[in-house]
């Protein structure tokens, strides 16, 4: 029975470097793709909103050589999604000339680059609000308005597999995604090779992250994945590592808000009805996914909007009494802000890591046992001089809290560092909705290039 293998060496491409070992374990099993998803909402709408990477460049560019070097060593399709993190225009233009200048480096064999771009803009965006063609919001949003999208810096819409198998029908040795659906560029390849709808769906969702679907833990190494007529097996390659029924069911579930569903630009992933057999020692086998393509066709649009400059202070805190009130020591210092700033016009927050800083008010410890805390201090405003100081007295006051019983005057509070750090500007989801369009096709202008000697 014929089939396709493809490997995947990294869940987010660049945000840690792939581990070299197991993705020469997956080169030598001779892979007909190899592909990695380079993004993902998961870093906030800061890089969207800044058009940064959140990832450091080198750590990219280590990842894509790797994978370069080993699909022009193969003569295999190297794919990536979403590149740079956000799949913005910038990023994808990034990610070609690294590629280009790649290739130069290694005196690498003429070739031909696939690109596409991802942005939407927002005149477009606006256009269908106004002709009642709703842009309707995901996870309990309202549908969008146009005081919201003057909000958005920037937007992009989340692609199918459509541009990847133009591309792949045009030739492309290398194809590099604006912003993608995780699983679209592992569907797009085993579509393109003419395998059935669910079972392509099902091996993307399953290889998306690489690595987080095997056992025991372990980031950034690499995983095969085969598809045929009738099934999806998938294998681990780091020797210590094996893709059980557990692991691979549970990474099914993974991210989900429904576990058994998968929804892609053009239809949904229904996987209520898998079954997994354990074939192999590092290999379980998958059957029974069913796709519905949709009624209408809807993409997924994601937009950053700036809420102002950011700073942060950072206090320690070690004194039982002191503790005990941090509420009200917290309360103080907003107080001495409130005089000096008054009650708008910024943002002023406290997270208080050793009681609550991870999960804040959803934490369901309310009796924190911590011998000391550290509270970070985030200030907000529409000028970073503003920010620094609103961050300062938010933090500073925190060493002047007047509490019941205390009568010294050393205060309760340290400071880790005496100024306040400049951040990354703030930045707010303001669009998580869907957009009608007409296929696939039509946010997702196509390119090609080439690049080698």
């Amino acid at each position: 029975m014929s089939t396709m293998k493809i490997i995947c060496p990294n869940g987010h491409l660049g945000f840690a470097p792939l581990k070299v070992q197991s993705f020469q374990y997956g080169v030598e099993a001779k892979p007909d793709f190899i592909a990695a998803d380079s993004g993902s909402d998961d870093v906030g709408p800061v890089p969207l909103g800044t058009d940064t990477s959140t990832s450091p460049e080198q750590w990219q560019r280590h990842d894509l050589e790797q994978m370069l070097l080993a699909s022009r060593s193969l003569d295999v399709p190297m794919i990536i999604g979403s590149a740079g993190d956000t799949g913005s225009n910038s990023r994808v233009d990034l990610y070609v000339n690294i590629i280009k200048e790649l290739a130069e480096k290694h005196g690498l064999k003429r070739f031909k680059i696939g690109y596409f771009y991802s942005e939407v803009d927002k005149e477009l965006v606006r256009s269908k609000i106004r002709s009642g063609d709703a842009i309707t919001g995901l996870d309990a949003r309202a549908d969008l308005t146009e005081e919201v999208l003057d909000r958005t810096e920037r937007i992009v819409a989340m692609a199918g597999v459509h541009p990847y198998l133009k591309l792949l029908d045009e030739g492309c040795d290398v194809i590099i995604g604006g912003r993608s659906s995780d699983s679209a560029l592992f569907a797009a390849a085993a579509l393109y090779k003419g395998y059935p709808e669910a079972l392509s769906y099902y091996l993307g969702k399953v290889m998306e992250c690489a690595s987080f679907c095997a056992e025991p833990y372990g980031g950034k190494e690499t995983i095969l994945g085969e598809i045929s007529q009738e099934d999806v097996k998938v294998t681990a390659m780091h020797p210590e590592q094996r893709c059980t029924v557990a692991s691979v069911a549970g990474h099914a579930m993974y991210e989900r808000s429904n576990p058994f569903f998968e929804f892609v630009a053009g239809g949904k992933l229904d996987m209520t009805h898998c079954q997994y057999e354990q074939v192999a020692e590092k290999t379980t086998r998958i059957t029974g996914p069913v796709f519905e393509p949709a009624g209408e066709f809807r993409v997924k649009l994601e937009g950053a909007g700036k809420l102002g400059e950011r700073y942060v202070g950072i206090a320690g805190m070690r004194d039982p009494y002191t503790i005990k009130h941090v509420d009200q020591v917290i309360e103080w210092a907003k107080t001495q802000v409130r005089e000096r700033f008054g009650d708008e016009g910024y943002e002023l927050y406290y997270n208080v890591f050793g009681r609550n800083g991870v999960m804040g008010d959803l934490e369901p410890v309310t009796e924190s046992q911590s011998h000391e805390l550290c509270i970070v201090c985030q200030g907000v405003a529409p000028t970073k001089e503003m920010a620094e100081e609103l961050t300062i007295t938010g933090t500073r006051q925190l060493f002047y809290a007047r509490l019941p019983d205390v009568k010294g005057t050393a205060g309760g509070v340290s400071f880790v560092l005496d100024e306040v750090l400049q951040a990354s500007p703030a930045y707010e989801w303001t669009l998580n909705h869907t957009m009608s369009a007409k296929d696939g096709l039509e946010l997702f202008p196509t390119h090609t290039d080439e690049a080698g000697i």
